[in-house]
């Protein structure tokens, strides 16, 4: 009778058994089957202590990739085959549990005796499988999601976490295939996609599973994208959560140049006292990283900035001296971060002229132009700049040789009005009234239309993003090889526009967003008419929505400030033409009176002398690319004195 109960026991606890997706290992601990049978060779028993409780083993967390942001997900690892219990590829052995349900007394694999003829078959009893993992079906769904983002299926490892994500049932685990999602789609190159997903995981807040690693991801985007400031909003708005060690300078640096941007912002926005604040935020920050990080030598340059414009001009000076010292190059140095240094040391040389140049110390000014590398990004300017300095000092040749180079079929796209103007003052400055009055012809005919487009445009009464849109159409007909002449006007107002840098990096960004829009175009068909890519195609939508709104903004301030600036160079040209008409009629009236002497420049030898390691090569209309900014233009110096008008050409005078 007891052996009976026992029995009838079992065969309960067998029956429920099948109907759980737990194991049923526990349900039988303790209990030996197979004592009385042989043990076959190489099997293995696990002992435990009598009346000792066993502990279950907790799996330990994933290692981080290699060079990528740590991985904390519980499903990202790869211990999944640890909780699975060894198969032995034998049947009737379910996971190792020694039970054999197959009838035959050995829990091994017996043969099976084949039915005589005419014998019925005996019913069988079917089980469903048994997941002994011990893992949930959601579980499982996440760890293959997970296995195929290992092994670089990331499409569809994008699409089984999106679906884990629609499904309510499995609320609990919607943050983790949210995470998943967006590293799968920044594995694909999709990057403002996942900063998209990313953003949506952070806006739950610090308490959030995956608030720091998704924290660290936003720099991994930054230095993928074209402009980093699309990843400044987002890091300002936790500017006061701990940020990984490993990021922490970084996240300092682009939150300095983040109330930078601001702070310019809120100056030509006539808001004084917000912008101190944000300026004096730029300065504290760089106090907090530490001067022998990659990112210091960029904060410091910033704070440079931050005090020219406080008009603290020697303290601006030596910040702008220590950037240059640290971006020295050195040998066996990162050339991620020696690519930083070199931009940034051409930088902090053009803002150090400037600063001499506002201060009018000219001749520091010309110095640290001529360190700007040539054929560089900052050359053309600092060439334009530099005219001046060398006009101020009165060095008409050479700023007219920079002059020149501007004007080369090299450069006919860029955007230097006032580089005519320049010209027609030396000229005028040296008494060549007619040179000077052709220049200033020049000048109307090609900006005069300019200005009077930018009217046009600026009067709009259209939303702001409508200024965008004007500037991207021009793009597109600057695509265009067969578009009209008449277009180089918008073509110049495109370019005048882009001069403003942080404009620019928007529209590289609105740029880069389209193709990634497009990209969505060429990937399989089983992703790219899904769902998820019609929600996520939706939310770059969006996100260029929001960045055409702040383009917009950005060009109508640029448009309407250089429309400023073209008046007043159209009102200096008009100024300039009216003092050389005056004094060509005071020249005339002079010369009446002294008996007609025509004579209006002093004689000029030209001297052909140059330094030992130059070469005198006279220039005959052509330009060659090796000779862009050696130009020196010879001009007859000087104008004749009044009293000496009727003198003959040959003899001295003294110069006014």
């Amino acid at each position: 009778m007891m052996r009976l109960s026992r029995m009838l026991a079992l065969s309960l606890a067998l029956a429920y058994g099948g109907f759980t997706t737990t194991s049923a290992w526990a349900q039988f601990e303790g209990l030996d089957l197979g004592s009385s049978k042989k043990k076959k060779k190489g099997s293995a028993t696990t002992k435990t202590k009598k009346g000792k409780k066993e502990e279950q083993a907790t799996q330990p967390p994933p290692p981080p990739d290699t060079g990528k942001p740590a991985d904390t997900s519980p499903a990202g690892g790869t211990g999944n085959a640890a909780n699975k219990p060894p198969d032995t590829g034998k049947p009737g052995d379910a996971g190792g549990l020694g039970l054999d349900l197959t009838g035959s007394g050995d829990s091994g694999a017996a043969a099976k005796t084949p039915p005589k003829k005419g014998d019925k078959s005996a019913p069988t009893m079917s089980f469903e499988a048994v997941d002994v993992s011990g893992k949930t079906a959601d579980r499982q769904k996440l760890d293959a999601a997970n296995a195929e983002l290992k092994a670089d299926n990331y499409d569809k490892a994008a699409l089984a976490a999106f679906e884990l994500m629609q499904d309510p049932k499995f609320v609990d685990l919607h943050q983790e295939a949210q995470y998943l999602l967006a590293k799968s789609l920044y594995r694909m190159k999709l990057y403002h996609s996942s900063l998209g997903v990313f953003s949506k995981l952070l806006a739950k807040g610090p308490d959030g599973k995956f608030f720091k690693t998704s924290l660290e991801w936003l720099f991994f985007i930054s230095h993928k994208t074209v402009n980093e400031s699309v990843i400044l909003d987002e890091i300002a708005k936790y500017s006061n959560f701990e940020f990984p060690e490993k990021f922490r300078n970084e996240f300092h640096y682009l939150l300095a140049r983040y109330h930078f941007v601001r702070g310019r912002a809120l100056d030509l926005a006539e808001r004084k006292a917000e912008a101190d604040q944000a300026l004096n935020e730029v300065k504290r920050i760089v106090l907090q990283v530490p001067k022998d990080d990659p990112f210091y030598p960029r904060c410091r340059y910033l704070e440079a900035l931050a005090l020219f414009r406080d008009d603290n001009f020697t303290a601006a000076l030596e910040a702008l001296k220590d950037v240059i010292r640290m971006t020295r190059t050195s040998p066996g140095q990162d050339p991620t971060v020696a690519a930083m240094n070199k931009k940034l040391r051409e930088e902090a040389f053009m803002q150090l002229a400037r600063t001499h140049y506002g201060h009018k110390q000219n001749r520091y000014a010309i110095f640290y132009y001529g360190k700007v590398e040539r054929g560089g990004p900052e050359w053309l300017e600092s060439l334009f700049e530099a005219a001046w300095a060398h006009y101020r000092v009165g060095q008409y040749e050479q700023a007219l040789g920079n002059l020149i180079t501007l004007s080369s079929p090299f450069f006919r796209e860029e955007y230097f009005p006032e580089a005519l103007v320049l010209k027609a003052v030396i000229y005028y400055e040296n008494c060549r009234y007619k040179e000077s009055t052709s220049i200033l012809e020049d000048f109307e005919r090609i900006y005069l239309p300019v200005h009077d487009q930018l009217e046009a445009i600026t009067q709009r009464e259209v939303d702001a993003s409508e200024y965008y849109n004007v500037l991207a159409d021009i793009q597109k007909k600057n695509k265009d090889k067969s578009r009209a002449s008449a277009d180089l006007i918008l073509e110049r107002i495109l370019k005048l526009a882009l001069t403003d840098q942080d404009l620019k990096k928007t529209n590289d960004s609105i740029l880069e967003l389209e193709n990634e829009l497009d990209a969505y175009g060429q990937k399989p068909d089983t992703f790219k008419y899904s769902d998820m890519s019609k929600q996520l195609i939706e939310d770059l939508k969006q996100q260029r929505v929001e960045l055409v709104k702040k383009a917009g903004i950005m060009a109508k301030g640029k448009l309407e400030f250089e429309l400023g600036e073209l008046k007043k160079l159209l009102a200096n040209g008009l100024r300039i033409r009216f003092e050389t008409t005056t004094k060509e009629k005071e020249f005339l009236e002079a010369m009446l009176q002294a008996g007609g002497q025509t004579a209006t420049v002093k004689p000029y030898k030209v001297r052909t002398a140059v330094a030992d390691d130059e070469l005198y090569w006279p220039y005959e209309g052509e330009y060659w690319r090796d000779e862009l900014g050696t130009y020196q233009y010879t001009l007859t110096k000087g104008c004749i004195s009044r009293d000496t008008a009727n003198t003959s050409p040959g003899a001295s005078a003294s110069s006014e």
